[in-house]
């Protein structure tokens, strides 16, 4: 079976597919009803590319099924057994500062540049056509090659719920949402709010009218807003002298403008995936860093304040939150603060923490609770996704270490637990496999996302030559 030679024929189509895909804004918004009567849950945006990607299968004689909007899945194949392949096509919002269109699938230099093109588009298209080119080259796999289709895996997975409480879950498989070589462990993931309710302060002296930042909780924010009040005569040449001297001492970008009596304080940041915060500038920490420099006359507003850069901030593995915790298969804890608001009642943050994989959520629930309740913070759980940890040697993670060395060369990349969240924590026997190439840049949830195109065609012959390795009648995992 000349397998690449029916990859090779199909990578300008696939190129095309990609950008189509691209060119569908498909962030998480509100529930809607469609023109045909049907409830679309996660939007219009994610509805239209689900909708793209179901007839694509179609059009390639793939037998397709759609779950009530919640997801759907392309099949390939026959057989009692079920290979999985679980990718998603919802995306985190674009952000500002792009160079170009974020939804414009513009080619330059070798790359196709958008949001969702390493995260999780561009792997999506790449698994679809490696299935195409199975199918065109005659291949009969002895297990049904199932490319299942979630819709909102940057946000709250009630997709992937609903959709495996009326389908079987797969029997294993990977999931291309990641990094290559192979993920064989995702540390623990938590969300939750950290939150102080306020009284009344004084009316004079220094209000804060308004706090904001952020995109999503699992992104580094990049921007973040106060607006301030007083009536204090000179007030505001002081607070804009403050900032000058801030952003001397410190290099971070921020601007104040008038709005109407009160004074608006903008404040810049870096953004990237919130599971590896280093690698980006958080935007919420620079605004609080400044506004720690500032006396605001309620006092439970300076106390969060202080908490926050004291205990949060730019403490990116939680130590001062006594947190630090760590474990030799999977390394340090991170920390990301992804949301910040503020209303008359209260003042939070929203937060998002990946533990190592022996530890627990209640491990970290408990040792950070001392020094909330010095502060009289209280916490609002909403999300805690267990780690996930499978042995290097097992049949599984060996096969694909096998068949990423043979298309690579690469001889040096080990196994990786990552700070991820990836679909494989939603079934049993699943594990993350690419599509980030060892030593390439990570520009998931970032400005200017990219794909290059040689990488794209690599992962298409990965995958092509995985999904045939794993359907082998004498596989086992």
């Amino acid at each position: 079976m000349d397998l690449q030679k029916y990859i090779e024929a199909n990578r300008g189509p696939a190129i095309e597919t990609l950008k189509e895909l691209i060119r569908i804004r498909s962030d998480r918004s509100s529930a809607v009803e469609g023109e045909d009567s049907q409830i679309y849950p996660f939007g219009e945006g994610v509805q239209r590319v689900f909708e793209y990607m179901l007839a694509k299968g179609e059009e390639m004689g793939f037998s397709v099924e759609n779950i009530d909007n919640y997801g759907g899945h392309i099949d390939f194949g026959e057989g009692e057994e079920t290979v999985g392949v679980m990718g998603h096509l919802d995306v985190v919002p674009a952000g500002d500062g792009w160079d170009s269109d974020p939804y414009g699938a513009e080619e330059e230099d070798g790359y196709i540049i958008g949001r969702g093109t390493t995260d999780d588009k561009g792997p999506v298209i790449a698994s679809l056509y490696a299935m195409k080119a199975l199918k065109d080259a005659g291949y009969k796999p002895h297990r049904k090659i199932r490319l299942i289709l979630g819709l909102d895996e940057e946000t709250e997975w009630e997709g992937m719920d609903y959709y495996f409480d009326k389908v079987e879950t797969p029997d294993f498989g990977i999931t291309p949402d990641a990094d290559f070589p192979v993920i064989n462990g995702e540390k623990g993931i938590m969300v939750f709010e950290l939150a102080k309710k306020l009284t009344k302060g004084n009316a004079a002296g220094l209000q804060l009218g308004k706090l904001s930042g952020g995109e999503a909780v699992n992104m580094v924010a990049s921007q973040a807003r106060a607006v301030v009040r007083s009536d204090a005569k000179g007030a505001y040449e002081k607070i804009r002298e403050k900032l000058a001297d801030f952003m001397v001492e410190t290099g971070y970008k921020l601007k104040t403008k008038g709005v109407g009596k009160s004074l608006e304080i903008l404040a810049d940041g870096v953004a990237c995936h919130g599971a590896r915060p280093e690698k980006g500038l958080n935007a919420i920490s620079v605004l609080m860093s400044f506004l720690g420099r500032l006396n605001f006359a309620n006092e439970d507003v300076n106390e969060f304040i202080d908490f926050y850069n004291g205990h949060v901030g730019f403490n990116m593995y939680g130590e001062e939150l006594g947190i630090g915790f760590e474990d030799e298969k999977s390394g340090r804890l991170s920390v990301n603060n992804g949301l910040i608001s503020y209303d008359k009642d209260s003042i939070s943050v929203n937060v998002n923490v990946r533990y190592p994989v022996s530890f627990s959520a209640d491990d970290v629930y408990d040792a950070m609770q001392p020094i909330l309740d010095k502060y009289a913070i209280g916490v609002v759980k909403h999300v805690d996704m267990e780690p996930l940890y499978f042995d290097a040697d097992s049949n599984l993670i060996k096969t694909l270490m096998d068949v990423y060395i043979e298309e690579t060369g690469d001889m040096d990349s080990e196994p990786i637990v990552s700070a991820g969240g990836t679909y494989a924590r939603a079934c049993p026997n699943v594990v993350a496999f690419g599509g980030l190439f060892p030593g390439d840049p990570d520009i998931m949830h970032q400005k200017n996302e990219k794909i290059a195109i040689d990488r794209f065609n690599k992962m298409t012959d990965i995958y092509a030559k995985a999904l045939y390795r794993l359907t082998q009648a004498d596989f086992t995992i």
